[in-house]
């Protein structure tokens, strides 16, 4: 019965009549619906249990921004569709916490542990068997404190010194296992106040994701996970740290006088039962042999979970043991970490490589000897860049000592030089690109050589599924999966071969009937009449995004006066800088990237810009707008481009120098930004009026 009234409760919540819910009832309704979320978010982020389809879960989601959006006056900063909020202006402020963040002692031997041990007995005048340990894997991450107000997620700041640190609570709010608002359950209290400790981590694969994103980018990579972690927690855009998909892990709390618990244990379960993420490998021991025997099961499983531990952390239990042990200026005297032994082994660089990312950035790889780390065997390990190279003095032939850096990336850590006997060769980055033999370029202050060809076979892929993207050339059906299909079977070598493709090409692809097949030939014509700015934006100029195109394509009259455009005529343009100016005319000097604009323009496709409307008494033109929520007749993108077009400005954050924000469907925190300063609200509909002949 009682799981039968939870299903109708869902039914309920899924199935609401947004149009019909009058304001007396809305508060309830938007109240459930957070709950709710609340609810799944735990069963999804926490308990790695989900017992709603991910549909239904936005279904929930779209309900309840859609009673925010028709009732403001109901949105609070618990709320489940504020998780992401407006960058940051100034960076960020200190705050002090609540209690002195301390860090560990380290045991690097189990004599060092039997060392913690026996002044952990002497202290409290007790046996062995009398004082009672936690276990708990250390997680390689960064530490945070999370404070709690009236069961809200009130403020979040990193470790800092240890008694002040920055406040991050807009990127931790981003990470969907720190609930906004404690569960609230019969018989739990939950004080006024609750501050808990945690470490942010990454994933295994989400750190080596990023890395090599990073790489490709011509970005330094992060060195380990705790780092990466670290570097997303302190960015400036919350939208940049909620895209590196962080995790937490609570394993604390600050002693509240309004709970009556006597040990880190029971803090533990206690924690997990308000909603908040414990790990659960967690065991009780008492004496030097149970400790052992948890630190041997775990050296080698560790290997096998998500994410990196590289050690385990060892607490006196009972709080008043605590209290009693005490801490000194650095570390408290009731804990330990102990230091798993780091996997490393010797191997030889038989060659070194360079591979090419889809960005046109080329990686030194080193093939080794083959050896076992970590529990697999490694043949290749990433040389990252040529700087890196002549950091670490690598040269081919060299012994090396190599680990997993964050138990994944195959890494060198340091040459043996005393191995060296003479037949080991220096390596030097090619001029030409390995892959299509085209020029290749280092841009100030990048560490990667790029290269330069639109045509580089190593590159396509990903440019022609940025070439057909939305905010491009914007050709619909034109995805990822097709694009790869068309490579696969030789049916395009760039981007513009996609203007040549025939019936029968796409006809023959899997999945592809009729309909289909015209659908995709018909936006493939229509995209041939996007304005020049698109265009531009669409060839993957280095450095040259949406905002840049439709900039350059205001001054010059048609492709072919910015082909042949000099230096100090694309540098003096407001907004472009020398490094853009550089790029745009290095791209256009290149025979294959010349070759590719030939073929589009055989094909029919526009080469001048839009033409461009004027408002009367030019309401835009000098203005900066801001768009929030979700507008029904045009994409974010079309918006942006119409007041672009009008001669307005489109910037990514409320400002006091923001003229007016467009509001459509479901805004964020833009909204209250916007209401604070007092700038001026425009409706879609308004907005609708405005660009009308």
């Amino acid at each position: 019965m009682e799981e039968k009234s939870k299903r109708s409760k869902l039914e309920e919540f899924l199935n609401i009549d947004i149009k019909n819910i009058i304001k007396n009832d809305a508060k309830l309704i938007v109240e459930g619906l957070r709950n709710e979320l609340a609810k799944h978010n735990y069963c999804y982020y926490i308990k790695d249990n989900p017992i709603i389809s991910d549909a239904q879960y936005d279904r929930l989601m779209r309900n309840l921004e859609a009673l925010e959006k028709k009732y403001p006056e109901l949105i609070s900063e618990d709320s489940p569709t504020r998780r992401i909020g407006a960058p940051l202006e100034g960076g960020f402020s200190t705050v002090e916490h609540g209690e002195r963040m301390l860090s560990l002692q380290d045991a690097f031997s189990y004599q060092e542990l039997k060392d913690f041990l026996a002044r952990v007995y002497k202290d409290l005048e007790r046996g062995e068997n009398e004082v009672e340990f936690i276990c708990e894997l250390k997680i390689d991450g960064s530490a945070v404190s999370l404070v709690y107000e009236d069961e809200r997620f009130a403020r979040g700041a990193t470790r800092g010194d240890g008694v002040l640190g920055e406040d991050i609570t807009s990127n931790l709010k981003t990470i969907r296992a720190i609930p906004l608002r404690l569960f609230k359950k019969a018989g739990v209290k939950i004080p006024s106040r609750l501050e808990v400790r945690g470490e942010v981590y990454l994933a295994k694969d989400e750190f080596k994701r990023i890395n090599t994103e990073r790489e490709e980018e011509g970005l330094a990579t992060f060195a380990n996970p705790r780092n990466a972690a670290a570097g997303s927690l302190r960015q400036i855009d919350p939208q940049s740290t909620a895209s590196r998909r962080l995790n937490i892990f609570i394993y604390g709390a600050v002693a509240s006088g309004e709970l009556d618990i006597a040990s880190h244990y029971e803090m533990l379960n206690y924690l997990a039962e308000v909603g908040l993420k414990i790990n659960p490998n967690i065991r009780k021991t008492a004496g030097f042999e149970e400790i052992k025997r948890y630190l041997e099961s775990w050296e080698e499983k560790r290997k096998d979970l998500p994410y990196e531990t590289d050690g385990v952390v060892i607490k006196v239990n009972d709080f008043s043991y605590q209290r009693k042990l005490g801490q000194t200026s650095r570390n408290p005297r009731w804990a330990i970490a102990y230091k798993f032994p780091p996997e490393e082994e010797v191997t030889r660089i038989l060659d070194i490589k360079v591979s090419v990312g889809r960005t046109g950035a080329l990686t030194p790889v080193a093939v080794l000897k083959p050896v076992t780390v970590a529990g697999s065997t490694i043949s290749h390990a990433t040389l990252h860049n040529e700087d890196e190279i002549r950091r670490k003095d690598v040269k081919v032939g060299d012994w090396v000592v190599v680990h997993k850096a964050g138990d994944v990336i195959p890494e060198i850590v340091k040459v043996i030089k005393e191995r060296r006997d003479g037949s080991q060769k220096e390596f030097r980055m090619p001029d030409k690109c390995p892959v299509c033999r085209s020029d290749v370029i280092k841009s100030e202050g990048e560490v990667a050589l790029r290269c330069t060809s639109m045509a580089c076979p190593a590159q396509q892929y990903e440019r022609i599924v940025h070439f057909a993207s939305k905010g491009a050339m914007d050709i619909e059906g034109l995805g990822p999966a097709v694009v790869e299909k068309l490579l696969d079977k030789k049916l395009i070598k760039d981007s513009a071969d996609i203007y040549y493709l025939k019936y029968d090409d796409i006809f023959s692809l899997e999945n592809f009937k009729e309909k289909s097949t015209k659908n995709l030939l018909g936006a493939i014509e229509k995209s041939k009449k996007k304005p020049l700015s698109r265009l531009l934006f669409a060839m993957g100029i280095r450095y040259v995004g949406s905002h840049t195109a439709d900039v350059v394509t205001r001054v010059f009259a048609d492709l072919d006066s910015l082909m042949h455009a000099g230096y100090e005529e694309i540098e003096e343009i407001k907004e472009i800088g020398p490094k853009i100016a550089e790029s745009i005319i290095f791209f256009f000097k290149h025979e294959q990237n010349l070759k590719v604009i030939e073929k589009l323009r055989k094909a029919g496709v526009n080469f001048s810009p839009e033409l461009k409307k004027v408002l009367k008494k030019e309401a835009f033109a000098g203005k900066t707008f801001v768009l929030t929520g979700k507008l029904n007749d045009f994409s974010r993108d079309e918006a942006k481009e119409i007041i672009e077009n009008f001669g307005g400005r489109v910037t990514s954050s409320v400002s006091r120098g923001t003229d007016a924000v467009l509001v459509g469907e479901g805004p964020g925190s833009k909204l209250d930004d916007a209401r604070r300063y007092n700038i001026r609200l425009i409706s879609e509909e308004e907005f609708k009026k405005m660009i009308k002949d």
